[in-house]
């Protein structure tokens, strides 16, 4: 868009802001005057593309859209869905999209030079939980079989792996080993079913130098399967399990092909699960841009977490029908509500109430906490994709390196000024870390401040000496 252009438009946002202020102020809507007569920023690029995996938390993208938040900041934004998480990254790279819907270990992978080398940064954090574990029919047999309270048709939950181990064992003995599924190396899926597996005492295998699958030592091998494609996968045999999120476990039981035993919400309690993700080069060139897309997001997430005075979500159902349109998820509506609007379907005879399967907005959880990125980092070291000991120094700035407070607080600033949230909805005095917590399936405590301590905890993967 050439300067002249630029002038232009804004000369006649300024006019329709003005018109729509007093419109509002005649008919005594005080709030809308107060956003009308908000100053906009002087976006560097005003018409972008975003990229998207079809999964339910790109929702905050879908909604900042569809809702007209992207608009109401001066942007055009396409929001284009990507074949894979590598494909993905790879376009933020080249520019070829200006910010995505990331894997939450995207951002830290590139900028430590894990696979691809580049230097991304996170200023928003899409949502917590929102994955699950499946297991194929059989192998779930299996499992009641070792363990028969399982049996039940509501069994109690979580469900750890420990059931799952002799199936494994079973098969080592025979020369095989059990085959199971997750998106990419540094999602946090793959994490998740690490330390689940782990926890029941079953190897998931290191990653070396020389080895990018992740294979050494393992019990159980953990191969990339794009999420659309996970239950087909399951259902052909070529996997006897996955880890995912939806609506692709409740894709196999709406398919009656699998069983999800567990969510990543057991895994670890209110876990963060994917980022908006950008290049910094292209942060730097584009500030105020960036900040009209952050702003535009939080509007999202709290919109999509919105209740009414009995804490029933009343914009799910909604969300959910723009998702299952073929240009975003794409799944039935049926089966992206399972979930969505606080449900789980764990078997025909198992729906749960979650209502904390998918958040967006409460527990602060949009803002891009540094502790977060510290789990990433220890996990990434836990299972060999760190080869060699880093100080806690290193983490702390590493983490600080990517994930960017700054530019939350700053566009949130913004938002409480136009009227669109309220001060507490934001952790304005936080350090960014949280406070240390041991909701995790096996009990061991997290203290950002300590990741060598926390990494030396677990019986099984890389130790390390404290410094």
């Amino acid at each position: 868009m050439t300067k002249e252009n630029k002038i232009y438009k804004s000369l006649l946002l300024e006019v329709y802001r003005k018109t729509i202020q007093a419109l509002m102020l005649s008919i005594g809507f005080g709030a809308f005057a107060l956003s009308a007569n908000a100053e906009m920023l002087d976006l560097e690029k005003d018409e972008l593309k975003l990229g998207f995996i079809k999964l339910t938390d790109c929702a905050p993208l879908v909604i900042a859209k569809e809702k007209g938040f992207f608009e109401d900041e001066g942007l055009q934004v396409e929001v284009i869905a990507q074949p894979n998480w590598k494909q993905l990254l790879d376009n933020v790279i080249t520019g070829e999209l200006d910010g995505a819907h990331m894997l939450s270990g995207q951002p830290i992978g590139a900028t430590i030079g894990f696979g691809t080398q580049a230097h991304i940064i996170t200023a928003y954090t899409l949502d917590l939980n929102g994955n699950g574990i499946t297991v194929s029919n059989s192998v779930w047999e299996q499992m009641q079989e070792n363990d028969p309270s399982l049996m039940s048709e509501t069994p109690t939950h979580p469900i750890t792996a420990d059931s799952l181990k002799p199936v494994v064992e079973e098969k080592l003995e025979l020369g095989e080993k059990l085959q199971m599924g997750m998106v990419f190396p540094v999602s946090t899926h793959n994490y998740e079913i690490r330390y689940w597996l782990a926890a029941s005492g079953i190897h998931p295998g290191f990653y070396t130098s020389q080895d990018k699958k992740g294979f050494t030592e393992a019990q159980v091998e953990l191969s990339v399967t794009p999420p659309p494609q996970m239950p087909a996968t399951l259902e052909a045999g070529i996997i006897s399990g996955y880890c995912v999120g939806e609506p692709w476990n409740q894709q196999a039981v709406a398919k009656g092909i699998g069983v999800p035993v567990t969510t990543n919400y057991d895994i670890w309690k209110n876990n963060p699960e994917k980022v908006f993700g950008v290049n910094k080069k292209w942060a730097d060139e584009n500030p105020n841009t960036h900040l009209a897309l952050i702003k535009a997001l939080i509007r999202a997430g709290k919109w999509l977490d919105e209740t009414d005075m009995d804490g029933t979500l009343i914009h799910r159902e909604e969300a959910c029908r723009i998702l299952s349109q073929k240009n975003y998820v794409g799944a039935d509506f049926d089966v992206i509500k399972n979930s969505m609007t606080g449900f789980f379907f764990f078997q025909n005879t198992d729906k749960r109430e979650m209502p904390d399967f998918n958040v967006f907005f409460k527990y602060h959880c949009s803002y891009p906490w540094y502790s977060d990125g510290i789990w990433f980092l220890t996990q990434m070291r836990r299972w060999g994709q760190i080869t060699e000991a880093k100080s806690t120094q290193w983490y702390h700035e590493t983490a600080k390196k990517i994930y960017r407070p700054d530019i939350y607080l700053e566009a949130a600033r913004h938002l409480l000024e136009e009227g669109h949230i309220s001060k507490k909805d934001i952790p304005w005095d936080t350090d960014g870390y949280k406070a240390p917590t041991n909701e995790f399936i096996d009990g061991i405590t997290f203290d950002a401040r300590n990741p060598i301590g926390y990494l030396n905890a677990h019986k099984i993967g890389n130790k390390d000496s404290l410094n």
